[in-house]
């Protein structure tokens, strides 16, 4: 749960303020979702039509350069009638659901190739499953026994990425192709893994702004699987619904810490090198380019002993204010952090085992990691304990340099960790965006 920055970004046009000329000043939500419901009646305004025209005005774009409101900056807060018509492209140089702002609602799974399937199967699995993200994506019933679950929605910013375990090479014959920043993670302290949990041949991350279109897109990914694959594991999440805050801003995890300040941001200079495979690189594979390193953490918070402390030991604890993010040096939740500062006996203001400390680029040699988490809550046991935490996913060019030398540094004294236990994890390697016509992973499974 690293601490990461958070840019800004513009509102996007809505099919709604296209439609209406603007939401009427003071009017609430229902006022102005009956008033669009009418608009459509008057004017037989179709679902197609008013997904066409907010694709027009307010795309959430997934190419290189448009990462508007992306990685652990929720989606801008938008009336509650335009958020089905939020759509994300398919096609570009990175996949989908890397650059996009945090989502409500999330799955991620992994699944496991067929006793005998191999690189021909392989090839056709991610073949139906590009051809059945893009149709979703955009907002279309799948190609092929629908289940209608999403009928009545628009894309709601959908989006639909796969990466490739260590073991799916073995599987397919491709061992010469796999990356080394694929090796396996190193094992920490804090980990208490489920293996059947953990891992995987093929990795899904589904996310979108509705419930329903979530789970439409899972049930479909889990259905082209056909007899190719099957889930080898599946958890579900959620974040903060766009337009639930009266502006945006940071999220907050389940330990009502905002998560995520200091995220790397698309317009640093360095960003690209440290977050996606360069075009040439000289350690990876050319099938990579574009690409990134998925590590996917599933890390149950303990919530129990955590609500037991007071919140000046929590700001303690994280090294920043619960109220609003800034650091216990002062300022604003983006003032940078004087670790020198003490108080009037002499001691570091910001604890020296803090979490926001320890994880900062700066002093991990500048490693860094985009972060896009989702919360869980799995229900509460027999003894009244809620098994519920942070859906851990980030991103990087190598997770050598990023994820693996920020954890190693936690697990040398991360006032954190007491309240933390990882209980799963997943390497996988996101081959870049599919260009239209083609389908995510070609390079690999055709070169």
């Amino acid at each position: 749960m690293a601490d990461q920055s958070i840019p800004e970004a513009r509102t996007p046009a809505t099919a709604e303020t296209a439609l209406n000329g603007g939401v009427s000043e003071g009017a609430s939500a229902e006022e102005e979702l009956s008033r669009a419901e009418g608009l459509s009646r008057r004017e037989g305004l179709s679902r197609r039509r008013l997904l066409g025209t907010a694709g027009a005005t307010g795309l959430v774009l997934g190419a290189a350069g448009a990462a508007v409101g992306y990685a652990a900056r929720p989606a801008e807060a938008t009336p509650l009638t335009s958020l089905g018509a939020d759509q994300v492209m398919f096609h570009g140089k990175h996949q989908p659901g890397i650059l996009q702002g945090l989502q409500a609602r999330g799955h991620v799974l992994a699944f496991d190739l067929a006793a005998g399937a191999g690189r021909k199967e392989a090839a056709a699995l991610l073949r139906r499953w590009s051809e059945t993200a893009r149709r979703l994506m955009a907002g279309e019933p799948a190609q092929q026994d629908d289940t209608d679950v999403a009928r009545d929605a628009g894309p709601s910013a959908l989006t639909i990425t796969f990466g490739f375990g260590h073991s799916f090479f073995a599987r397919t014959g491709l061992e010469k192709q796999r990356p080394v920043a694929l090796d396996p993670l190193p094992d920490f302290s804090s980990d208490q893994l489920d293996k059947a949990r953990s891992n995987g041949d093929l990795w899904v991350q589904i996310g979108a702004n509705d419930a329903l279109v979530a789970f439409h897109a899972l049930r479909a990914i889990q259905k082209d699987a056909g007899n190719a694959a099957r889930v080898r594991w599946q958890m579900n999440g959620f974040n903060r619904s766009p337009g639930a805050t009266a502006h945006p801003m940071t999220a907050r995890n389940l330990m009502g810490q905002m998560d995520g300040t200091r995220n790397p941001k698309p317009t640093e200079s360095d960003f690209d090198e440290r977050i996606f495979v360069p075009d040439s690189g000289a350690k990876d594979p050319a099938w990579m380019a574009g690409g990134s390193y998925a590590v996917v953490r599933r890390i149950r918070m303990l919530l129990d002993d955590w609500e037991g402390l007071s919140v000046k030991e929590q700001e303690g604890v994280i090294g920043r204010r619960k109220s609003d993010g800034a650091p216990l040096s002062g300022g604003t939740e983006t003032t940078e952090m004087d670790l020198e500062k003490t108080d009037r006996a002499g001691n570091l203001v910001v604890p020296i085992n803090a979490h926001a400390r320890i994880t900062r680029p700066d002093q991990n040699g500048g490693a860094a990691m985009l972060r896009r988490p989702f919360s869980y809550h799995d229900g509460i046991d027999a003894d009244g304990v809620p098994d519920a935490g942070l859906l851990f996913i980030c991103w990087q060019a190598d997770p050598l340099r990023g994820f693996v030398t920020v954890q190693r540094k936690l697990d040398r004294g991360d006032a954190l960790s007491k309240y933390i236990r990882h209980e799963a994890s997943g390497l996988f390697a996101v081959p870049g965006g599919a260009a239209k016509g083609e389908y995510v992973g070609q390079a690999l499974l055709e070169g």
